[in-house]
């Protein structure tokens, strides 16, 4: 199997250790087939000082990365197949379907978004498209860059124990997923719905399409708006 690289840029390199340490990306990461590396965007500073931030031009609060660290810092990863992505929340929503399609790149370039931004000159001419996790502001973007690597390595071939665990999830039918249930067969009064125990597959499959058809119309009935 092909391994996918992830190249994050950031101004704190140590804040990835943990999430990338454990769980399925760490497994990912043991089996060869994910690679991640982590940039810090000073080591590219022009300036005894590391200092990569200045004040915004026509003024207001907070400083603004500067163009050439940014600039440098991605040339130092960049391939021909390298798709650069800068997280921020002007970016088009991160949604189920760009996930896969991220997973199809072998080269990702993650950038992250600190203080006020990223002189837009380095984004014109560096960046392939903006992402963003949801309408909200973070004190910066390697926890997006966090949500990001996890959602799409799910779709990567070998990742997950059961090829089919991904496209069984919510949001890949338009529609969230249904209600899980296992042992005890009863807990504090409650019993797992009859049909899961019939043993009739065609049931338990109708079952799940409907459960989770109401679970949608009940919490998200805007993703069934298209069907």
């Amino acid at each position: 199997m092909s391994k996918t690289r992830i190249d994050i840029l950031s101004l704190f390199p140590d804040y990835f250790k943990g999430p990338f340490d454990e769980s399925i990306i760490m497994q990912a990461r043991k089996k060869g087939l994910l690679d991640i590396h982590l940039i810090n965007i000073r080591d590219f500073a022009d300036n005894r000082h590391r200092k990569v931030d200045d004040r915004p031009y026509g003024g207001g609060p907070g400083m603004v990365l500067m163009p050439e660290p940014v600039t440098k810092a991605i040339h130092s990863v960049k391939k021909a197949e390298t798709r650069v992505i800068y997280l921020s929340p002007q970016g088009q929503p991160l949604t189920a379907a760009k996930c896969r399609e991220l997973a199809g790149y072998s080269h990702l370039v993650l950038l992250c978004g600190h203080y006020e931004g990223i002189d837009q000159r380095a984004i014109d001419r560096e960046v392939d498209e903006e992402i963003s996790i949801g309408d909200y502001v973070l004190t910066n973007g390697c926890l997006a860059a966090i949500v990001l690597v996890d959602a799409c390595v799910r779709f990567i071939p070998g990742i997950l124990g059961h090829e089919s665990a991904a496209a069984e999830d919510s949001f890949e039918k338009k529609r969230l997923d249904c209600p899980h249930y296992t042992r005890p067969e009863v807990f504090e009064g409650q019993a797992v719905p009859p049909v899961l125990l019939s043993g009739d597959h065609q049931r338990i499959a109708h079952w799940r399409e409907m459960a989770a058809m109401e679970k949608t119309k009940q919490v998200r009935p805007d993703l069934l708006k298209n069907d």
